[in-house]
């Protein structure tokens, strides 16, 4: 994977997780002043470096981001903001003095269990210890991505070339996230890197747009958590990289949202225990909002979820979701697939083999349902997990 230039990354064990040597602070640092976008959680209970990031983004003189996981530093009051603050400070610190870097030029992301204070001795010392570890290859890159996780099975890593009529750019993104995920961002982190000069105000537009396609479109068990941050760094435009023009912007816009995507749909892809990711296509509506709120409606419905763990075509609870909505849909018009075998068409079930479908869903890790509500054009798409007893029994053991 080729890492747009002008980025140091470090990842490091600081003991905050129980797991000994699993790395729990990340860096990553931009050699120059650089442009910063950012989208949040919605959520109206929020973590204190949700709220100190926000408030810095977007900006032009960012020069990096430091992570924490394992502990949330979410609920923990006046504390808690002190504690975001100085680890940007601290992370601030870790740039040579000449460098004029302060702690207003760092963004923070922490993410874990909510309500504990962080242990701020483990983290002084983990930042002052991935400050040593910068580097630009691929492996240092890695150790950042693994910095970042917690309850995680795997990296979730995507990279692009951008072509421009400058030449070509490079995208990076990482992400972590497998439970407490709901629509309007989840319990995820994610950080894209690229080496294309934007604007601040073009790169916040660009990211929200991207994000509506990509990491608004995930649930797992529809819970919004109070720590979502998704994070853009670009190259700060110069007299001599000056921002991409209009042309360009469209193709940059075009694989950023391709890169979300990609990004997004490991995370339900990881959900905790889920042995199944669906994938929902809803067409037909009357606006592509009336589609997203059907997606989601589906997405969130626990016997759909639960249908698909046991291999059941049952297809009556997929339409009635679509139904309770609270958008209009054209019944008679309705059509509904499963792994493209058809199940139910104009409003009434079609003559289908329930073997046939119930083998596709148990021997494929992806399930496609594909709803046409109508002839509008409103369209949209949503990526969830299954749901069952594995789930069941990781959430109910958390904290104990």
């Amino acid at each position: 994977m080729q890492l747009p230039q002008g980025f140091r990354f470090a990842g490091v064990s600081a003991g905050i997780k129980s797991r000994a040597g699993a790395k729990d602070i990340a860096l990553i640092v931009s050699d120059a002043p650089c442009t910063a976008a950012g989208v949040y959680t919605t959520n109206q209970i929020v973590a204190a470096p949700v709220v100190l990031s926000r408030s810095r983004t977007p900006s032009s003189t960012t020069r990096g981001i430091v992570v924490n996981s394992g502990n949330a530093n979410a609920c923990t009051g006046q504390q808690g903001e002190l504690d975001a603050n100085e680890m940007t400070l601290l992370a601030a610190q870790s740039l040579p003095a000449s460098s004029g870097v302060g702690a207003c030029d760092f963004l923070v992301m922490s993410t874990g269990i909510i309500g504990r204070k962080l242990p701020m001795g483990k983290i002084r010392s983990g930042i002052q210890d991935a400050a040593k570890q910068l580097g630009d290859t691929h492996t240092h890159f890695l150790d950042a991505c693994d910095g970042i996780m917690t309850t995680d099975a795997f990296r979730k890593t995507a990279h692009r070339s951008v072509w421009s009529s400058r030449g070509s750019h490079v995208m990076v993104g990482m992400c972590k996230g497998a439970g407490m995920i709901g629509p309007k961002m989840a319990t995820m982190l994610a950080i894209v890197l690229t080496d294309a000069p934007l604007e601040a105000t073009t790169a916040q537009r660009l990211l929200q747009a991207a994000a509506n396609r990509s990491f608004n479109c995930i649930s797992v068990e529809g819970h919004m958590s109070t720590n979502d941050s998704l994070v853009l760094l670009a190259q700060a435009p110069t007299q001599e990289t000056p921002a991409l023009d209009e042309a360009d912007l469209a193709i940059f816009e075009a694989e950023l949202t391709e890169l979300c995507i990609e990004l997004a749909k490991k995370i339900p892809d990881d959900g905790e225990g889920a042995t199944h990711l669906i994938e929902i296509h809803v067409r037909g509506a009357n606006t592509q909002a009336d589609a997203d709120a059907i997606a989601r409606n589906i997405a969130l419905s626990n016997l759909v979820k639960t249908a698909i763990t046991g291999g059941d075509p049952n297809w009556g609870r997929i339409v009635s979701a679509a139904g309770y909505a609270g958008v209009p849909i054209q019944p008679k018009r309705t059509a509904l697939s499963i792994n493209q075998l058809p199940l139910f068409r104009d409003g009434e079930p079609m003559d289908f083999d329930a073997k046939q479908v119930s083998q596709s869903i148990r021997e494929s890790k992806l399930t496609v349902i594909e709803l046409d509500v109508g002839l509008g054009p409103g369209s949209a798409t949503h990526w969830t997990t299954d749901l069952n007893t594995e789930y069941v029994r990781f959430n109910s053991e958390y904290t104990t």
